[in-house]
């Protein structure tokens, strides 16, 4: 009777520490599996860093002309930044944002906010970003002002272009999501200190 009350404690021991085992390689391998899912989706922080970087780093957002989706020298230049900074970036995927002031109705406005994210779209696609790393372009009209005003306000009138997540496909990315992020980024891809003057003309500057 002692020997099966053993037999029987020791049997239900054993599966005791299986089942809490079992549990315990079920719970690392869903968090494992949940982990991966939000880096693939660029559910994690990582997004987030990189906009702070991207928008501490460039001009994330240009202004329009009243009822106008116009790009103005400003406007370009601002973008012609943004260009550069993706370029280096190439794992990354961007959405442009379209606003607009109150004037004029909610329906012409959401068009007009897309017509100016549109024409952002496009300028960066003329500088060489790829339309995939582009996202579906977004129009929020006059919903989300930077002023709260019904008039004219030019700071209303924008688009800003923000990091939306991750090239899924991109062979660089390979899962390095934290060394994409701390990567340098060269101010137009130029790299300072490097150029060097020959003899003649680093004498000639000296005298100057």
């Amino acid at each position: 009777m002692l020997k099966r009350s053993l037999l029987l404690c020791l049997t239900m021991a054993a599966g005791a520490c299986t089942n809490e085992a079992g549990l315990e390689r079920q719970s690392a391998f869903g968090e494992a599996t949940r982990h991966n899912a939000a880096v693939t989706s660029g559910d994690l922080n990582f997004v987030v860093q990189l906009g702070q970087r991207f928008a501490n780093e460039v001009p994330t957002t240009i202004n329009f002309d009243f009822n106008s989706a116009r790009l103005d020298s400003q406007a370009k230049a601002v973008l012609d930044r943004q260009a550069d900074w993706i370029k280096q970036f190439p794992e990354v995927r961007f959405k442009v944002f379209g606003h607009t002031d109150a004037v004029g109705s909610d329906a012409y406005n959401r068009r007009l906010g897309k017509r100016r994210a549109t024409t952002s779209v496009n300028y960066l696609i003329s500088k060489g970003i790829s339309r995939k790393r582009l996202e579906a372009v977004v129009s929020l009209g006059e919903t989300k002002p930077v002023i709260a005003s019904p008039n004219r306000e030019r700071e209303n009138r924008r688009t800003v272009t923000e990091v939306s997540g991750f090239v899924r496909d991109n062979p660089l990315l390979d899962g390095k999501y934290a060394a994409i992020v701390y990567r340098d980024y060269v101010q137009s891809a130029v790299v300072e200190g490097t150029l060097t003057l020959d003899d003649g003309l680093e004498t000639k500057l000296g005298g100057e």
